[in-house]
């Protein structure tokens, strides 16, 4: 957006600069022969033209807010935009971007590109589209650079771990590692020529849940970009991704909560033209005899992760920010912390279980 912002006001630089030349040419020469009013207000027309072209936002603008279900998750839309009818005519374009998404990445949809190759695994590669192929190969890179604990091949996990209330026993040790052998990136086979994905192993399955969302903003964001939203902030339960400024010129914020008050905000970050995503590992669980289980899954393990009550990750983009918070709650504090600090461009707040805060080393916090 500010790099449109630059071209636009260039684009416009030297025509006004020559319109102010020759009317202060005329005045210098006539302003102490006779008063001339018309004269001054064209300088002072100009001088505002020329503030409105290259200001962060058009001299009009207003603000439009919407929520909506969407991909099982509530997605919040803040847009700047040069009137409401234009702004809610913008939501709905970026909810059929994401509907269209839900439909290529859920493995719920039998009819989804995702569902066939999960339908296929162990039998026969299956030729998906492009991008679909696309996010794929990123989420292996993403696994290769987490060492596992991010892994979008999870989905045989979700046979054994239930968090909608039905659960009423724990899974075996025997269960759990006959299910991990349908686990693993490494299984799954992209072929570059074909445009094929293959999942090597009988039973294995594709899931998007750590990743889908933030995919998803990013889409939506782009889309409303074209489309000539100037500025705004898409929420989708945690994935946020920002461009532009609020219609007030503040940049946009997102609150820290204090880990022993939960409602409480102890810090606030700007976000500038960046992603941040909130993964909270203490909001949905499932409790069995007593013992309370988070729904974070280590695929490494096939067991609950412990120990991190919320991780925010900040990075340019939501998807990479979506997988990336997820890794760190499954590798821990100490681990997690370390692969931040060897990415650029990304930064992490990582909370534990006993109200710890630690945090990479880009990260200002108020005190």
């Amino acid at each position: 957006m500010s790099l449109t912002l630059s071209l636009q006001c260039t684009s416009y630089l030297p025509g006004i600069l020559r319109s102010i030349g020759v009317v202060f040419e005329q005045l210098k020469t006539t302003y102490f022969k006779a008063y001339n009013p018309v004269k001054l207000l064209l300088v002072a027309f100009l001088l505002f033209t020329f503030h409105s072209v290259c200001s962060g936002q058009p001299s009009r603008t207003v603000t439009v807010q919407r929520s909506l279900e969407l991909m099982g998750s509530k997605f919040e839309f803040t847009l700047v935009v040069p009137n409401e009818e234009i702004g809610y005519i913008n939501i709905e374009e970026a909810a059929s971007e994401i509907k269209r998404i839900e439909r290529m990445i859920s493995s719920w949809d039998p009819e989804s590109e995702t569902s066939l190759i999960n339908k296929n695994a162990g039998i026969s590669p299956v030729k998906v589209s492009d991008e679909l192929f696309k996010l794929i190969e990123r989420s292996v890179q993403i696994s290769e650079i987490t060492n596992g604990a991010f892994d979008i091949s999870y989905g045989a996990l979700n046979d054994l771990w239930k968090f909608d209330g039905t659960m009423k026993f724990i899974p075996t040790p025997e269960e759990i590692s006959s299910c991990l052998e349908k686990v693993g990136y490494e299984h799954i086979e992209l072929n570059y020529a074909e445009r094929t994905v293959f999942l090597r192993r009988e039973g294995m399955k594709l899931g998007f849940g750590a990743i889908g969302k933030g995919y998803a903003v990013d889409r939506a964001k782009e889309l409303l970009i074209s489309k000539r939203v100037i500025a705004g902030m898409i929420n989708a339960s945690g994935d946020i991704t920002t461009w532009g400024t609020k219609a007030s010129g503040e940049k946009w914020l997102i609150g820290i909560e204090n880990p022993g008050w939960r409602k409480n905000i102890f810090s606030w970050i700007p976000i500038v033209e960046s992603s941040v995503s909130i993964t909270a590992n203490y909001k949905k669980y499932v409790s069995v005899n007593g013992k309370r289980y988070s729904h974070i899954i280590n695929p490494r393990t096939g067991y609950p992760v412990t120990g991190i009550d919320k991780v925010t990750v900040l990075a340019k983009t939501s998807e990479l920010c979506d997988a990336l918070a997820t890794a760190v709650v499954i590798l821990g504090k100490e681990e997690g912390l370390a692969m931040i600090d060897q990415l650029g461009g990304t930064e992490v707040i990582i909370a534990d279980n006993l109200g710890t805060i630690v945090h990479s080393s880009g990260i200002l916090l108020d005190q």
